[in-house]
């Protein structure tokens, strides 16, 4: 890998964090490697055995992302013919990587406030919340 000094810093930090259940922001320019960061993270984690999801924020139109996320219920849109499981729900138990978050829209932005803040999130057209505190446990009601 390398043998600087600021890639022994970041790999200390994967190593403080991993085995942590704390939300992890990782900074950095375009193609500086922060999903290799992410990967690092989760692959020494108790969730290692759970899915990592990778979210490229910026390449999901505005206008679907919120579905994209935190999935939607059957009816809850035109075209919505069933229910759909988000990007949370895949990644139930593990890890999810949201890259370019910055591009997404407000309103969403303030849905995934809620997420990180409350652990729990609901379908679009749902109104029952989803996550650990609800009872959920991985599978599609």
């Amino acid at each position: 890998m390398g043998t600087s000094a600021g890639l022994k810093t970041v790999l200390n930090r994967v190593a403080s964090v991993a085995p942590t259940e704390s939300t992890v922001l990782i900074l950095g320019e375009t193609g500086t490697g922060k999903e290799l960061v992410a990967h690092a993270i989760h692959g020494r984690s108790p969730r290692c055995s759970r899915p990592l999801v990778s979210v490229n924020c910026a390449a999901i139109q505005p206008s679907l992302i919120a579905s994209e996320l935190f999935g939607h219920e059957k009816g809850a849109f035109t075209g919505a013919l069933q229910q759909r499981r988000g990007r949370f729900e895949l990644a139930e138990g593990g890890t999810i990587f949201l890259d370019e978050v910055g591009d997404l829209p407000a309103e969403t932005q303030i849905a995934l406030l809620r997420v990180l803040q409350e652990r729990e999130f609901e379908r679009v057209g749902g109104s029952q919340p989803i996550g650990p505190t609800c009872g959920y446990r991985g599978h599609q009601s």
